[in-house]
């Protein structure tokens, strides 16, 4: 009877390790496959004659799709497994992914990839980080740290690889690569992680829009989360559009190879983005001990401080130009970022933290969502180049929302907090 026990104190700690490297390869190519088509738009366009407002349509409808289903996502993730959660969706936008490159007509794309893709990767982040954060409850954040780097592997690499493949052997490969890995992976991730059981809460379960309807009602009355969700929706309609035309515009300008502009558009910009990320929490952590109003300071001078950058990004005549605004661009991304979760949760209970946060996203993602629709229809007249430069101006308007909200309404929502 005591032969089991190192069975049951060895396998807990490999499995936590394997849950790690399976969702890192998970959230890897839930970007990955988020950003093959901003890469292979130039081909698609050109194999399948569509129009720049219609690609634009294409990509703004997945951003629409996820802000719809990502708060409803939070709350499935309370209620049902999240290994099945996190399985099925893998295989669910894995496999539109896949039969994205059989596409031929607008319809399809919308459908497929921007439809089906999109609500699958809704599903993913909720329950993805609520599990890591069970299974790793004394190194919490170091694993989400690990967790969250796939976020740049996956739009650098995805960059590289599709564009290559698209320039080499097509843009259909791209997606049938990307997406038969991800079937594969899910298999993988069904066979090697076991089933957990839902947190039982006590008492009568209320209905789930009863529940998205009550949390909203509570944030709804705090001005300061409103204009965190304002400058939130700024953020990443500027990120969106930017992802979606950057690669198109580098080989338009400079008559880069697909490969280099892939690679171009988005390496310098996330390596910014990543040690801002690491600085701007630095220099908020040690505000904030005195004054947590900083951390709304540090996000809107990121934004305001960036938009000259996004401007410069447009407007250089070189490739070396472009790209040190690239890099600039994305240190100041950065301080935003490291903040985004943070300066929610200083005007939030800790109650519903969780569902505010997924209900903040859900509204930035669906005010973000129409840039590359818009950039589409804008670009025969007025160009890319002017396109891309005017999203300076989304960037300090968000940075005059955020700023108002940490001036004018941060210490009465706090209060109200506590």
């Amino acid at each position: 009877m005591t032969e089991p026990a190192p069975v049951v104190t060895q396998k807990p700690t490999g499995f936590r390790w394997e849950l790690l490297t399976l969702l890192w390869l998970a959230f890897f190519l839930n970007q990955a496959d988020r950003q093959i088509f901003s890469v292979v738009l130039p081909l698609i366009r050109q194999d399948l004659g569509l129009t720049d407002a219609e690609l634009g349509l294409i990509a703004s409808a997945l951003v629409w799709t996820y802000g719809l289903l990502v708060p409803i996502a939070g709350f499935v993730g309370d209620r049902f497994s999240r290994r099945n959660i996190l399985g099925f969706c893998l295989l669910f936008w894995s496999c539109a992914t896949l039969l994205t490159g059989f596409c031929a007509t607008v319809l399809q794309f919308i459908l497929l990839r921007g439809i089906a893709t999109g609500g699958g990767e809704a599903f993913y982040a909720p329950s993805a980080n609520a599990l890591l954060g069970e299974k790793y409850r004394e190194s919490r954040s170091f694993a989400l740290s690990i967790h969250q780097t796939a976020v740049y592997f996956g739009i650098i690499l995805s960059g590289i690889i599709a564009g290559y493949i698209g320039e080499q052997y097509g843009w259909q490969k791209a997606f049938y690569l990307f997406g038969g890995l991800g079937i594969l992976l899910a298999v993988v991730f069904f066979i090697r992680i076991p089933k957990d059981n839902p947190i039982v809460k006590s008492g009568p379960q209320k209905p789930l829009l009863a529940e998205i309807g009550e949390t909203a009602r509570i944030v709804i009355r705090k001005p300061t989360v409103i204009m965190l969700t304002l400058g939130f929706g700024c953020m990443v309609f500027v990120n969106v559009g930017y992802l979606t035309w950057m690669p198109s515009f580098l080989v338009d300008k400079f008559g880069m190879s697909l490969t280099d502009a892939g690679f171009s558009a988005l390496f310098y910009h996330h390596l910014g983005a990543f040690l801002g990320v690491l600085s701007g929490a630095r220099i908020s952590d040690h505000f904030a001990k005195t004054n947590p109003r900083s951390r709304l300071v540090v996000q809107a001078l990121g934004l305001l401080l960036g938009a000259p950058f996004i401007y410069w990004i447009s407007m250089s005549q070189t490739q070396t130009m472009t790209y040190i605004a690239l890099f600039l661009f994305g240190i100041f991304r950065g301080w935003y970022d490291s903040n985004i979760v943070a300066s929610l949760y200083e005007v939030v209970s800790p109650k519903i933290r969780s569902s505010a946060y997924g209900l903040m996203l859900a509204c930035a993602f669906l005010i973000g969502a129409s840039a590359p629709y818009l950039l589409g229809v804008l670009k025969p007249t007025l160009g890319l180049t002017l396109g891309l430069a005017s999203l300076s101006g989304v960037y300090v308007l968000g940075s005059l929302f955020i700023g108002s909200g940490a001036l004018c309404f941060f210490d009465k929502d706090r209060e109200l907090t506590e």
